[in-house]
């Protein structure tokens, strides 16, 4: 048998998951959930009734938060569905550089210079570059989700003026 010290306990990560499951008729319009392994915002829900073999079932309309792209999906209310651990963040864009990756400051100070400029929509990154490059101080919103991080939503910092 191991000795203890052969054990660190000193982390927080337990390889936790991206998702935690819920009872598919639990979940409502304009909350989250997964469908094909994409996380989504649920857009409709409506419910059938219970049918021939015992079940009332859930349809789910919702869009992928990293892409748009619509999924729908059928689930029976009492089953389960997986739903995303997501987190918005705001950061203070700090620089770009040429391959696209951003410099993101938090309040703490802290830097993460891992995350490109968005893919979607089209012109998005066009618009967060041109206006970085007027020099105008931005705070950018990043949106956490099953290990994907994205640039969603970017503003004018109000805190530098």
């Amino acid at each position: 048998m191991g000795d203890i010290a052969d054990y660190d306990f000193s982390g927080t990560d337990a390889g936790a998951s991206h998702v935690y499951n819920e009872e598919a008729g639990q979940v409502r319009v304009g909350g989250y959930m997964c469908i094909k392994d994409h996380p989504c915002k649920v857009s409709a829900v409506s419910t059938s009734k219970t049918g021939k073999h015992g079940h009332a079932k859930c349809n789910f309309t919702a869009i992928d938060i990293f892409t748009g792209k619509k999924y729908e999906d059928i689930i029976p209310s009492t089953h389960t569905a997986h739903i995303p651990f997501v987190v918005r963040k705001v950061y203070a864009l700090v620089d770009i550089n040429e391959e696209g990756f951003t410099s993101l400051m938090d309040e703490d100070g802290s830097v993460r210079e891992d995350v490109r400029l968005p893919d979607y929509p089209d012109n998005f990154a066009r618009e967060i570059k041109a206006q970085f490059d007027d020099g105008k101080s931005l705070a950018v919103t990043l949106l956490s989700a099953m290990g994907h991080d994205q640039i969603v939503e970017c503003k004018p910092d109000e805190e530098k003026k």
